[in-house]
């Protein structure tokens, strides 16, 4: 069967005790788990030895984690069973190191696909490498906190009259993104300036998203009347279809972003929503970050449906 590898690492900074310890606890899994937060509602249990972890969703799927052993504070190795959407059987193991006063954690897995999907297997292991990196950013927060600030509500559809907008578009990698947006935004915020700007106006559009390839193609823009004739280098003007599009709306820092859009793909991936082929998919700030507390950011990501 065709295979892949991955391997993601981040420090905490707790103590290496700590770090093992919530980790153990299988309990405490679906509070910083990548795909629950996806379907909170979904169904989960856990052994009365603490060494085996089920699933059942609708959006996740089924499935169950064995640990198969461990050493103290150093690693767990455990066996990853898939049943659906498809079987497969994976190892997988969390590492810990001292990293000066915390801990470094390593999270990897050898995986593998079914051979009708062979095609899809270096994608695959893109798509796990990230929800890797979305589950150990939130066990970071759960760890150092002991929450993690990062709320999903499915909303359902939503409609959206055509817009002409102004706006800056930019090619990136995925690592890349927020410091370009940033900038974007910058050069927006002062084409603007002394115009006043409703934060629901503010949005960007993702034309292009390429894991394997490591690139991103956006659009940052604001919904204008009218664009002008003319504008800076730079800039481009155009309009956005009408549409309906299903709304995911996220609470939180703009780190754990990467949670509303994965959430809602697997999603569309359930048959929750058929996503359209001809309008790309965008994203809505509800309020400025300049002024509110990371916390409290609400942003509302679009999938246009067909």
């Amino acid at each position: 069967m065709p295979k892949f590898n991955v391997e993601k690492s981040i420090v905490v900074d707790v103590p290496l005790e700590k770090a093992f310890s919530v980790v153990r606890d299988f309990s405490k899994w679906p509070v910083w788990s990548p795909w629950v937060i996806a379907e909170p509602e979904s169904q989960g249990s856990v052994s009365e030895d603490g060494k085996q972890n089920s699933w059942e969703g609708d959006i996740i799927g089924s499935g169950k984690m064995l640990i198969e052993s461990e050493e103290q504070n150093k690693a767990i190795h455990y066996t990853l069973t898939f049943l659906k959407p498809w079987k497969a059987v994976s190892p997988v193991s969390f590492l810990f190191e001292p990293e000066g006063s915390g801990t470094k954690l390593t999270w990897t897995m050898e995986g593998s696909m079914p051979f009708f999907l062979f095609f899809m297997t270096k994608m695959m292991g893109k798509l796990v490498g990230m929800d890797y990196e979305r589950g150990l950013k939130m066990l970071k927060d759960y760890m150092e906190t002991g929450e993690v600030p990062s709320k999903l509500a499915f909303n359902g559809n939503e409609s959206f009259d055509r817009f002409p907008y102004v706006g800056i578009k930019t090619t990136t990698t995925i690592d890349g993104i927020g410091p370009a947006m940033e900038a974007d935004f910058g050069k927006l915020k002062t084409y603007f300036e002394g115009q006043e700007v409703n934060p629901d106006s503010i949005f960007s559009i993702y034309h292009k998203w390429d894991p394997v390839k490591d690139i991103v193609v956006y659009t940052a823009g604001l919904a204008v009347e009218s664009a002008p004739e003319s504008l800076p280098e730079g800039f481009v003007a155009g309009e956005f279809p009408a549409c309906e599009a299903y709304e995911v709306t996220h609470t939180g820092p703009y780190r754990h972003l990467g949670n509303a859009w994965s959430s809602g793909m697997m999603h569309a991936r359930a048959k929750v929503l058929k996503q359209s082929k001809k309008i790309h998919p965008f994203e809505t700030y509800a309020n400025n970050p300049e002024t509110t507390p990371e916390n409290e950011l609400i942003t509302n990501v679009y999938f246009p449906v067909a």
